[in-house]
């Protein structure tokens, strides 16, 4: 019987490998497991992410690049939510996350967090950053 697991899954509409390399090079303990591509005779375009499998501070993702075109996208309903351990990683994921996207509501203390920031990357994931209240020493609020 397969292990039974849950896991996100992200469906892009071609650049899943460039949002995985984006990813996996910002966050600790991320690497990228497995990369299955479309062949010539497709369905997906050749070499576009067929399947992908890659870990996120230790917590295992799935994508692809969606072959079928649709007019859905992400959605910031759902979205990827990290706790920081100090305000340095909190600022270098704000800044490796917020280039070339939006932010939705930008760093601040809210009362809820030291500082938090959620944000829609230029890949179209919706993230939220957070520096929690009991996080360790440098960080400052």
């Amino acid at each position: 019987m397969p292990e039974h697991r849950i896991r996100t899954f992200l469906m892009f509409q071609g650049g899943a490998e460039e949002a995985i390399q984006h990813y996996t090079a910002l966050l600790p303990d991320a690497r990228i497991e497995h990369i299955e591509r479309y062949g010539p005779d497709g369905p997906g375009a050749a070499g576009s992410v067929h399947r992908a499998t890659f870990t996120l501070l230790g917590q295992a993702f799935e994508c692809i690049d969606s072959p079928i075109s649709h007019d859905f996208g992400f959605t910031p309903a759902i979205s990827l939510f990290v706790d920081c351990a100090d305000e340095p990683e909190f600022d270098q994921l704000h800044r490796g996350l917020v280039d070339g996207g939006q932010e939705l509501m930008p760093p601040d203390d809210y009362g809820f967090s030291r500082r938090f920031v959620w944000l829609v990357d230029r890949h179209g994931v919706s993230w939220q950053i957070n520096l929690p209240h009991e996080a360790g020493p440098g960080t400052t609020g």
